[in-house]
């Protein structure tokens, strides 16, 4: 069985990891929107950390290799 001060910490400790989220999600708000509408990635390394990635660049191709001309 649980106590009533385990169960209360339990409540503190997931107040403060919600918290933390909504800050996180307000700070990178705008930067969020803006990857978003360009159909970019994003992936949250850490709080207030983003990593925005256009999927295009997986679509490059790499041309022809051009053979060097020796003299």
């Amino acid at each position: 069985m649980y106590s009533q001060g385990t169960k209360g910490l339990s409540r503190i400790k997931s107040r403060i990891q919600e918290l933390i989220s909504r800050a996180d999600r307000e700070i990178c708000m705008e930067p969020d929107e803006f990857a978003f509408r360009r159909g970019w990635t994003v992936t949250r390394t850490g709080f207030g950390a983003r990593r925005y990635r256009d999927p295009r660049f997986d679509q490059l191709k790499v041309g022809p290799r051009v053979p060097e001309e020796v003299s």
